[in-house]
C-alpha cells in the first residue's frame, strides 16, 4: 500500500523518529523528540498532521533472551498514548539490535559517538523502520 509510516524509538530521555517515502523504500531520520518535554503528545500529533502516516511503527525492547522487561513496560505506556492520539495501526518491532545497528551505521560514516548521542535514537528509529517496511513486504 503506498503511503508514508514513521517509526519511534522510544527512550526515558528522547524518542527518535524516522519516517519513508511515500513508496515505503527509504527509511529517514527525521527527528529525535524530548521524551520529558511537556509538548511531547502535541510534538507527536504535528508530525502525524504534518506527515500523514498509513502506519506507525514502535521498536519494542525485548531482552536477548525475548523476555519482556522494566522498558518494554514503558513502551506499552508510549503506545497507549500514540492510540489517544490517532487512530492508525500500529506494529511492534523487536528493537534488541537497533541501536547497536546505528552505531555501527554512525561509526562507519565516521560520526563520534560523543557527537551522535541524539543521533543514535533517529538511526535507531531508522533501523525500526526499516524492519517493519521489510515486514510488510513479507506479508
Amino acid at each position: 500500500m503506498r503511503g508514508r509510516r514513521i517509526a519511534f524509538d522510544y527512550g526515558d530521555v528522547r524518542t527518535g523518529v524516522a519516517l519513508c517515502d511515500p513508496d515505503g523504500i527509504l527509511a529517514s531520520p527525521l527527528c529525535v523528540l524530548e521524551t520529558q518535554s511537556k509538548n511531547f503528545s502535541e510534538e507527536i500529533s504535528e508530525l502525524l498532521r504534518e506527515y500523514e502516516p498509513i502506519r506507525i511503527f514502535v521498536g519494542k525492547p525485548l531482552n536477548m533472551s525475548g523476555s519482556a522487561g522494566e522498558s518494554a513496560a514503558k513502551v506499552d505506556a508510549f503506545i497507549e498514548k500514540l492510540s489517544s492520539l490517532s487512530d492508525l495501526p500500529i506494529q511492534l518491532i523487536d528493537e534488541r539490535l537497533s541501536t547497536v545497528s546505528a552505531q555501527k551505521k554512525l561509526k562507519e560514516a565516521g560520526i563520534s559517538s560523543r557527537d551522535s548521542k541524539s543521533l543514535i535514537d533517529a538511526m535507531a528509529a531508522v533501523a525500526i523502520l526499516e524492519q517493519g517496511l521489510l515486514s510488510e513486504n513479507l506479508e
